[in-house]
């Protein structure tokens, strides 16, 4: 099994025709996943072409809104590269045309715009992942967003991850191992996203054929310690993690928005303990995530 996406998932990109969405685009198609739709305004009716498995051709209709695109493909997941002052219209595009699952790449959304976007999903059936994330894959079944597919292997093992850059290392690591994927998930940096820690944890304590889970964390907020509490309580898996930025200096925005050290927390040392007290085990290095996991076995 796998958690959010698989073989069955009906994608239509918004930003298709663009530089980073047209090439990402095709490197989901090329990797197997069912790319029906794209979505441009004022290019509807243009056909976007590129090479399935095995380089078979596909050609991908696009469309001037996603609420047509869903009605003529019935597609029912939204993947996003659209610059960051068109996103969140993006998203909340996606959300009344009914796409089920919507995953957004754009990073440097302005944290206002976000803020409406989690208004509106509010009492909503429909699941945001992102922004700022490198996306979600099923190993040999799915891929929604820009990791190298090659990495991936199909497997019983789950990844969680703020840190694109580790989600490969980790993967690549566990791959070596040969501990196969089920699922890896990336959440993204940003402090107001879609779905956090504790929402794909709990797909994959649910999942019967995921069997353990890495959860790549960094400095900054507190969605680490929240899922350290509820791993405590609920998790019925072996979970092994890791915490980057150990070295930042207090006060100094490492890398992705929402991981900033202010008024004394968020810390890696706070998070490392609280993670330790829930029973996960914490990887010293990068370099080591995937041994460590494998240790738990």
């Amino acid at each position: 099994m796998s958690i959010l996406v698989d073989k069955s998932t009906r994608v239509v990109v918004q930003g298709i025709t663009g530089g980073a969405g047209s090439f990402h685009a095709r490197q989901c198609i090329a990797y197997g996943t069912q790319v029906v739709a794209g979505c441009t305004p004022l290019r509807g009716g243009e056909t976007f072409e590129a090479k399935g498995p095995g380089d078979k051709a596909v050609q991908v209709p696009v469309f001037d809104t996603v609420a047509d695109a869903v009605k003529k493909t019935e597609a029912n997941t939204s993947l996003i590269f659209v610059p960051a002052l068109g996103a969140a219209d993006a998203i909340l595009e996606a959300l009344d045309a009914g796409c089920k699952l919507i995953v957004c790449i754009t990073e440097h959304i302005p944290v206002t715009d976000m803020i409406r976007v989690r208004r509106a999903l509010v009492g909503r059936s429909a699941t945001l992942l992102g922004p700022n994330c490198p996306g979600v894959i099923t190993p040999g079944q799915c891929k929604l967003g820009i990791m190298p597919g090659h990495i991936h292997k199909p497997g019983r093992f789950g990844v969680v991850s703020r840190s694109g850059t580790l989600t490969y290392e980790a993967v690549g690591q566990l791959t070596a191992l040969g501990m196969g994927q089920s699922t890896c998930v990336g959440i993204g940096g940003d402090p107001v996203a879609g779905m956090d820690f504790i929402d794909v944890l709990k797909l994959f304590n649910d999942d019967p054929e995921t069997e353990g889970v890495m959860m790549i964390g960094e400095i900054g907020g507190s969605g680490e310690e929240r899922a350290a509490d509820w791993i405590r309580q609920n998790m019925k898996k072996p979970v092994a993690g890791f915490i980057a930025g150990r070295t930042a200096p207090p006060g100094k925005r490492m890398g992705h928005a929402g991981a900033i050290i202010s008024g004394g927390k968020g810390t890696a040392k706070e998070k490392i303990a609280a993670m330790e007290a829930a029973g996960i085990r914490v990887a010293p290095t990068p370099a080591e995530m995937g041994k460590t996991l494998q240790s738990m076995l």
